[in-house]
C-alpha cells in the first residue's frame, strides 16, 4: 500500500515518512518546495489550490492512504486569504479527489486552534465546541470542515481531523522553539509568568499517531484529540531545557499580579493571557482505541536541549 503525505519537507511531515517506511509503507511524498528528498524516488509537486483537477488525479495514482501535513503556520507574514487557500481551499481540493480516486484513509493534520484560542484555559477533547479566534484557527477549521464534507458526500467515513497541541522535536519552530532558545541563556526567569499547564505533543507521537489512525480496524471518529500522556507547566519546560543545556533552572519567584498589571498597562493584556493560559487536551478517546501516548514529555525535552 503507498501513502501520499503532504507537506513533506516540513517538520511533522519528516517524522511521518519515516515511520510509515519503518512500517513497511510505500511513500510519495508531495510538498509545495523543491527541496530534495533522501532516498526518495516517489516524489511530486503538491498542486496549487487553483490547479486542475486532473493535477489531483495524478498526484492521488496508486495511493492508498492520504497523509495531508501541508499547512500554512503561524506567518505573521500571512493574510487571512493566505491561510484559508492553503489550509482551507488546497486542503478541500485534495479531499475531495481522495474521496472519490483511494480506496483507504485520509488523516488531517489539524489543531486545537480550529476550536480555541490562544488565551482560552480548560480541557480540550472531540467534544470541545470549536470557536475558532484567529486566522490560522480559522482556516484549520474550515480545512476540517471541507475534508469532512468531501467524504460525506461521496458516502464515506474514512477521513478524519487530529487535533494537535504544539509540536515538539529535532527541527521544530515556533514557540516552543523559542522558549528553547531563552532557556539557553543565563537570563533569569519570573516564575509568576511562567504559570500556564500545557498539552504538548512530540513529533514522534504524532508519527505513531498518524500510523495508528491509517491501520487500527475500528472505524474513524471524525475528530481525534492527541497529545502526550500528561500536561507540563511552562516553568517546567524551562527547566527541562536548562537541565538539558547543562544550566541552573534560574527561576525567580515573583507573584503573577505586578507582571499582569505591567501587561495591563503596556496593552499586552492578550499576551498574558495565552502566556499563562492553561490548555490541557485530553486524548482519551484515541488511547480507548490503541493508541499510546508519550509519557516522558520532560524528558524529552532535556533529550531535545541535549541535542540542540
Amino acid at each position: 500500500m503507498k501513502v501520499l503525505v503532504t507537506g513533506a519537507t516540513g517538520f511533522i511531515g519528516r517524522h511521518i515518512i519515516g515511520r510509515l517506511r519503518e512500517a513497511g509503507f510505500d511513500v510519495r511524498i508531495a510538498s509545495r518546495l523543491r527541496q530534495p528528498f533522501a532516498d526518495a524516488d516517489d516524489t511530486i509537486a503538491l498542486p496549487g489550490a487553483d490547479a486542475p483537477d486532473d493535477a489531483f488525479q495524478v498526484l492521488l495514482r496508486d495511493v492508498t492512504h492520504v497523509v495531508h501535513c501541508a499547512a500554512l503556520n503561524n506567518d505573521r507574514r500571512a493574510s487571512d486569504a493566505d491561510y484559508m487557500t492553503i489550509n482551507a481551499t488546497l486542503t478541500g481540493r485534495l479531499a475531495q479527489a481522495a474521496a472519490t480516486g483511494i480506496s483507504g484513509r485520509f488523516v488531517y493534520l489539524s489543531s486545537i486552534r480550529a476550536a480555541v484560542g490562544p488565551g482560552f484555559s480548560g480541557i480540550i477533547d472531540e467534544a470541545t465546541p470549536a470557536v475558532a479566534q484567529d486566522a490560522y484557527g480559522r482556516s484549520k477549521r474550515e480545512g476540517e470542515i471541507r475534508v469532512l464534507a468531501a467524504f460525506a458526500a461521496a458516502g464515506r467515513a474514512d477521513a478524519t481531523a487530529m487535533r494537535l497541541p504544539p509540536v515538539y522535536g529535532e527541527g521544530m519552530k515556533g514557540n516552543i522553539k523559542a522558549l528553547m532558545r531563552l532557556a539557553d541563556t543565563a537570563l533569569p526567569l519570573p516564575s509568576g509568568a511562567l504559570t500556564g499547564v500545557r498539552s504538548l505533543i512530540s513529533a514522534d507521537a504524532v508519527a505513531n499517531a498518524a500510523l495508528h489512525v491509517l491501520t487500527m480496524p475500528t472505524p474513524l471518529r471524525a475528530v481525534y484529540v492527541a497529545s502526550d500522556s500528561l500536561p507540563v507547566a511552562m516553568s517546567e519546560i524551562v527547566i527541562a531545557f536548562r537541565q538539558g543545556f547543562g544550566r541552573p533552572p534560574r527561576l525567580f519567584p515573583i507573584s503573577p499580579l505586578p507582571l499582569r498589571l505591567a501587561a495591563s498597562l503596556l496593552g499586552k493584556q492578550a499576551s498574558w493571557q495565552s502566556l499563562t493560559a492553561s490548555q490541557i487536551c485530553d486524548a482519551s478517546l484515541l488511547v480507548s482505541e490503541g493508541w499510546t501516548p508519550e509519557a516522558d514529555t520532560r524528558g524529552r525535552l532535556r533529550e531535545l536541549a541535549r541535542k540542540a
